[in-house]
């Protein structure tokens, strides 16, 4: 438990906590709020938006001049002009004349620039405003003043004078083919500037002085007051991170964290005296409390969009599978409460929590199919939708101010916590705990073991379903895990699959293979099946709570049978009486004491020639009543009344069994 406390304390934020919850268009009920120091109001995400979507449309794209490009083309165009000039047989002296004009044209229409239009800036128009980069200096330009391969062509075309048509068009053609863009878009210069303007956007809007009222008792939290108690909470757990003394936080949450868990254990020891005792269940409640504590703390310091991603419920599912109703909701409310003082909001996310974690455990009450966990998500779901729409309807007042997209963090929470069912298998394994889930596995009749009982000791099979039967409905009656009685009582005799023959149920001849042995060997062969079924049960690793019922069944009593035999046909030998008892323990527990009674009572029943009300009704009663003479029903918690009670429903499903006519219906 210390270390559990300290675990968890160790990681949680250290910063002291803004002592106001609000919200926006609910009534201040704290006294009035003063500013104990100046700060500045935070803008709304909105208006962050809206500034952010300006600042971009206000930086222009940047384009930089190609300037060798032109270098490569003006030596390409002389020299295919002198080439094309020869192979055209055109009047040499006219040659130079021709070659200067096109080429100062050319030049021209390169350092006014040639752009490629980017149809990702255009927008609505074809021309667009640019940021000419040229030496290290920009200079506003729109492309409407600048050149495209088209226009330059066509700026070419008109400019250039030539009285011989072949002369000119040789020409244009020429210069057509050197025609390119040579200003090009930096698109990592422009990502620069667009980063370096909104990061230096101011995210604040005027200033709250010292002293100056942030708002007045029982006044309505409006838009702009809510927005400064936002600025107040973000400056005050600033400061408090760097002027708080993170000693004395430290020492606050080891106070909180460690008075918390100090609850559980005294719950534990007053109502759960079984886990308290139980190292092993008491570091499964620990570690997943811790746990869901870490990962509160891990969500916080990653900065997640929402805290509401964490599946908090899976913590009474869980809990409430592997345990009960009551420490689930306890265990849930427990990290819940812890949580809500590291969270923004604490009231609503406790609500939100609370109420799905509610829902959690009633869908599961009785987990006996997988889907069941897939409806429980559904309703967990519904809880949070139900929530969060009351909420929002609360704060907002109007269904179109809701923010839906909001709702997608506790989607996820749904889904995350069908994780449990996984995790539960693990906690069985690691920790020796039996669920529901495992229990009813285990009654399935195809099991291995259960089709080995049946095929090798058919009697014992048919005994151990009977006494299933009885053990369970009186259980259910008197109140208890009906389906670990279920289980017991279908492996209590497992043992007898070594030596089925030794035992009467299974013997379908009238000749019995004790008749050749020695009385103290017969008891010890009877006596074996409990220590065997340990032994066989542990191999195919069943749970021990299941083992126990192997154990107690009988208790510590005696093999009448061959004991009484014993003393009558050997009056003059020595008897030793432990050679004749069973080894224990004695139950300890309401299902190992019913299961005692029910396959005592039910092996006596098959003694019974002529079944009838009365031969029912006084064969019940005397072997209860000799199991509490013997004292074999002193540390289990059954009642006398529990007693009467599965009298009752011994005798009448025994009479049903038989098919006995009760005294009341003989006549009709």
């Amino acid at each position: 438990m210390v270390l559990t406390v300290l675990i968890i304390t160790y990681f949680l934020p250290k910063q002291p906590r803004f002592r106001y919850e609000f919200e926006k268009g609910k009534v201040w009920l704290n006294k009035d709020l003063v500013s104990p120091f100046s700060f500045a109001i935070l803008k709304t995400l909105p208006q962050v938006i809206i500034d952010k979507k300006d600042a971009l449309e206000n930086v222009l794209p940047i384009y930089r001049y190609n300037n060798d490009l032109f270098n490569g083309v003006q030596e390409a165009y002389l020299n295919e002009f002198d080439v094309k000039w020869q192979a055209n047989s055109f009047p040499e002296k006219e040659k130079q004349t021709y070659k200067t004009s096109s080429y100062n044209l050319l030049k021209a229409i390169y350092t006014k620039g040639i752009i490629s239009l980017n149809p990702k800036h255009q927008g609505n128009g074809k021309n667009y405003d640019i940021s000419l980069l040229n030496n290290n200096v920009t200079r506003p330009v729109s492309t409407q003043d600048l050149f495209t391969v088209q226009s330059a062509l066509d700026y070419f075309k008109s400019n250039f004078k030539a009285p011989n048509i072949k002369i000119k068009e040789a020409i244009e053609n020429l210069v057509e083919d050197h025609l390119q863009p040579n200003l090009v878009f930096d698109e990592k210069l422009t990502t620069i500037v667009q980063n370096s303007t909104v990061n230096s956007l101011s995210t604040t809007h005027g200033m709250v002085q010292k002293g100056e009222l942030i708002i007045a008792r029982n006044n309505v939290i409006d838009e702009d007051t809510y927005q400064k108690l936002q600025s107040f909470k973000a400056t005050y757990e600033a400061q408090t991170k760097t002027i708080g003394d993170s000693r004395l936080v430290y020492l606050g949450q080891i106070l909180l964290v460690g008075f918390a868990l100090t609850l559980q254990m005294v719950f534990l020891f007053m109502f759960r005296k079984d886990i308290f005792a139980d190292n092993r269940q008491l570091s499964l409640l620990l570690l997943v409390i811790t746990t869901m504590l870490l990962a509160l703390t891990w969500a916080i310091k990653l900065n997640l969009p929402s805290l509401y991603y964490i599946p908090f419920c899976i913590v009474p599912i869980i809990i409430r599978i592997l345990f009960d109703t009551r420490l689930a909701l306890y265990l849930h409310l427990l990290v819940i409460l812890i949580a809500g003082f590291f969270v923004p909001n604490s009231f609503e996310f406790v609500f939100y929590q609370t109420t799905a974690g509610m829902v959690a455990i009633y869908s599961i009450r009785n987990l006996i199919k997988r889907e069941q966990l897939l409806l429980s998500a559904l309703f967990i779901l519904t809880a949070y939708f139900i929530c969060f729409v009351g909420i929002g309807l609360l704060r907002e007042g109007s269904f179109q101010e809701i923010e839906w997209m909001n709702f997608v963090p506790f989607i996820v929470s749904v889904l995350l916590s069908l994780l449990a069912y996984p995790l539960i298998y693990a906690f069985e394994r690691v920790f020796g705990i039996t669920s529901d889930v495992a229990l009813i596995e285990l009654t399935n009749t195809n099991n291995k073991l259960l089709r080995e009982l049946a095929f090798k000791a058919p009697g014992t099979f048919q005994h151990s379903l009977q006494v299933a039967n009885l053990a369970e409905a009186a259980i259910f009656k008197i109140g208890g895990n009906s389906l670990l009685v279920r289980a017991g009582a279908l492996y209590h005799d497992i043992g007898k699959i070594e030596n089925p023959q030794y035992f009467i149920e299974n013997q379908n001849t009238g000749i019995s293979p004790h008749d050749k042995l020695p009385y103290e060997q017969s008891a010890q062969i009877i006596i074996k099946h409990v220590h065997k079924g340990i032994e066989i049960t542990r191999k195919h690793q069943l749970p021990e709570s299941v083992i126990d019922f192997i154990r107690t069944h009988h208790g510590n009593t005696r093999v009448d049978y061959f004991y009484q035999s014993f003393l009558k046909n050997s009056p003059e030998k020595f008897v030793d009486e432990n050679i004749f008892r069973y080894p224990g323990p004695i139950p300890f527990s309401k299902e190992t004491g019913v299961l005692m009674l029910a396959d005592s009572v039910e092996a006596a029943s098959r003694s019974l020639k002529n079944p009838d009300a009365q031969s029912i009704n006084d064969l019940v009663e005397r072997i209860i009543d000799y199991k509490l003479e013997q004292n074999q029903l002193d540390n289990c918690d059954l009642t006398l009344k529990d007693l009467e009670t599965i009298k009752l429903i011994f005798k009448t499903m025994l009479m049903s069994i038989y098919h006995v006519r009760i005294d009341y219906l003989q006549n009709v």
